[in-house]
């Protein structure tokens, strides 16, 4: 992606694509190393992130909303962790068609393995930057984040 750039670009095109490369590069080894330590998918890591975060458990269109993605593909990946014995449903009081969803003891013992992991791997893949490196980069990354929200309409 990087390599559509060029000098007579400006320099924050440059740095936006530079942004969308790393991302990519990081998550295509935290999507491969998710699938062969683990046998698991980045979606289905994500949700049961999002259930961890919520013990009592959420309702499909909180974690559709959380997850930015629709219900249809929450509906999907919970059916498949559901199968495995990771998280399990309950019906919502006062209302018959809402599920709420949460981690299984078995998924939330696998989740603290899996996210220990997680967190490794993205230290590495920050390894070549020293404490002050990170802080900075965090510090700037939050400038344009606060600038983003201001100017646009989505949510970040």
């Amino acid at each position: 992606m990087e390599a559509r750039a060029h000098s007579e670009h400006p320099e924050a095109l440059r740095l936006w694509l530079r942004l969308l490369t790393c991302t990519q590069i990081v998550e295509k080894q935290v999507r491969t190393r998710l699938r062969e330590r683990f046998g698991i998918t980045l979606p289905r890591f994500d949700l049961m992130a999002q259930l961890e975060r919520a013990p009592e458990g959420l309702k499909m269109n909180e974690l559709s909303r959380r997850m930015m993605v629709t219900g249809g593909n929450v509906t999907g990946i919970t059916d498949q962790l559901v199968a495995e014995g990771l998280v399990d449903r309950q019906d919502v009081e006062g209302d018959r068609r809402a599920w709420r969803v949460r981690l299984t003891p078995k998924g939330r013992k696998l989740f603290h393995e899996m996210a220990a992991q997680h967190e490794q791997w993205i230290v590495e893949a920050f390894a070549s930057l020293n404490d002050k490196d990170l802080a900075t980069l965090h510090r700037l990354l939050g400038k344009v984040k606060d600038t983003a929200r201001e100017h646009g309409p989505a949510v970040v």
